[in-house]
């Protein structure tokens, strides 16, 4: 059976990665306006990213279950009729006209707030632990990276909606009615469409390895079994831990995006919501270009690596003040982006390296396990970081030219990060999936080999006898 590639699969991965940017759009859809938010509802934006974190993680142990017994397709079918029926109970009634009287939104109150976004974050795991697999299914080798890198990133550009079309619309608790009402209209078209023209598995598999699956039969174990055998296999551990690195940053930049651009002197509103969405665009494109790079060659290592000690680097400006120059918007926005493309791109390059490693292994079970500690370990990092944000680090203090401060959510997130660094420098594991596809590509060119030697043997033969 010889691996092939269908035009299908851009139409997979494009449903996939519209799906993933709706569902953290609707995520971090009050992060842009968490004054107006709080104003409605008495409650803060941050608590309901929390909330949101919570459900999330939760919906991350049935993920590989329920994929395993109705089909990727139907899985993601299903998670997307249930967030437009979540961003329904958000918004209320949108297209009634607002009622100034008693001062609330048509059935837009708190509990259905809270319903919507729990049944938002339960189906987004379907959206964000599936990429490999879909990787996997439809795409070939050296394509598998930069298609996981656009689903799992394209998330981001779901961030930086929040904060263009939020910041614009949602200024008030009427249009903030209207800006949810927007989100459900094109929740429930996506996931029409999604219902319409995703299909099952390809009639053949794109790659060596995904044949070799095939032709084993290979059957997925249950979710737990799978946890157990992926920390019994040498690098998953590593290749979690920069995972969960990666995604706790952006998570809690983005989170917290006034804040930070506050401290550059930039506070037009308009302003953060382009730096935020600035900072969202340059995760998705260091994971598209950079992610495009190791499916070439396979370096996940040295990337990885080199991409930790970057984003380092660049955290510390995003709190940092020097007392003899003062604020530098420019410089916090130069790192602000650069940290962008040098984090983004951690993500999707571990999880096809947890992938790899683990080979035959069930892809979406390692992209749950890597969502859940991700995802659990951001919403613990975000009040934590919140916290520390209000503590200001005094650096050389009696020397005026050098005298500053740093913030001590900056401080957090860079210890976290050199941790992250120091753990993974130790990765030295086999890469399975590769060696396989390798094997199977070597095993055709020996047959062809062996083949045109043939060939020139028969010839040679034929003149002797002539």
């Amino acid at each position: 059976m010889e691996p092939q590639l269908f035009p299908q699969r851009w139409i997979q991965l494009a449903y996939l990665s519209v799906l993933a940017l709706l569902s953290d759009w609707i995520c971090f859809s009050c992060a842009a306006i968490p004054d107006t938010y709080e104003a409605a509802f008495s409650h803060s934006a941050s608590s309901l990213i929390d909330i949101f974190l919570f459900t999330n993680v939760a919906s991350c142990f049935l993920v590989t279950d329920v994929v395993a017994k109705v089909g990727l397709h139907r899985a993601i079918q299903g998670a997307a009729v249930l967030m437009a029926a979540g961003t329904w109970l958000r918004s209320g009634i949108s297209f009634l006209p607002y009622d100034d009287i008693g001062g609330q939104a048509h059935l837009m109150t708190y509990p259905f707030i809270l319903a919507g976004t729990v049944m938002v974050g339960a189906a987004q795991p379907f959206f964000q632990c599936t990429p490999p697999a879909l990787s996997a299914q439809w795409f070939g080798p050296d394509e598998r990276a930069t298609a996981t890198a656009t689903a799992l990133n394209f998330n981001q550009i779901g961030i930086a909606t929040a904060f263009l079309v939020g910041g614009a619309m949602a200024t008030t608790q009427p249009g903030l009615e209207r800006y949810f009402g927007l989100i459900a209209l094109l929740t429930t078209a996506v996931a029409v469409g999604a219902c319409l023209q995703l299909q099952k598995k390809p009639p053949v598999p794109p790659s060596a390895s995904e044949v070799e699956k095939l032709l084993n039969n290979e059957v997925e174990p249950p979710f737990i079994e799978s946890v157990v055998s992926f920390f019994k296999t040498r690098g998953f551990s590593k290749a979690l831990v920069a995972f969960i690195c990666s995604i706790s940053v952006t998570n809690v930049v983005g989170t917290f995006i006034d804040d930070v651009m506050e401290r550059g002197g930039i506070t037009d509103q308009f302003q953060v919501d382009l730096a935020g969405a600035g900072f969202e665009i340059a995760i998705l494109l260091g994971g598209i270009f950079i992610g495009g790079y190791v499916d070439k060659t396979k370096q996940y290592k040295k990337v990885t690596l080199a991409c930790l000690a970057a984003s380092t680097f660049l955290i510390i400006p995003l709190g940092l003040t020097e007392h003899a120059i003062g604020k530098e918007p420019i410089l916090l926005l130069l790192s602000l982006l650069g940290l962008g493309v040098a984090a983004g791109p951690v993500q999707p390059i571990n999880a096809e390296l947890a992938v790899d490693v683990t080979y035959p292994g069930d892809e979406t079970a390692v992209e749950s396990v890597q969502q859940i500690g991700g995802n659990l370990f951001s919403a613990l990092l975000v009040p934590i970081a919140e916290i520390a944000a209000k503590d200001d680090i005094q650096l050389l203090p009696n020397i005026d030219w050098l005298a500053s401060d740093i913030r001590g959510d900056v401080v957090l997130l860079a210890v976290v990060s050199l941790i992250t660094i120091a753990y993974f420098s130790t990765f030295d594991a086999p890469l399975m999936r590769t060696n396989a596809d390798a094997s199977e590509e070597s095993d055709g060119l020996n047959q062809e080999e062996s083949s045109l030697n043939n060939i020139v043997a028969v010839s040679e033969e034929e003149e002797v006898k002539i």
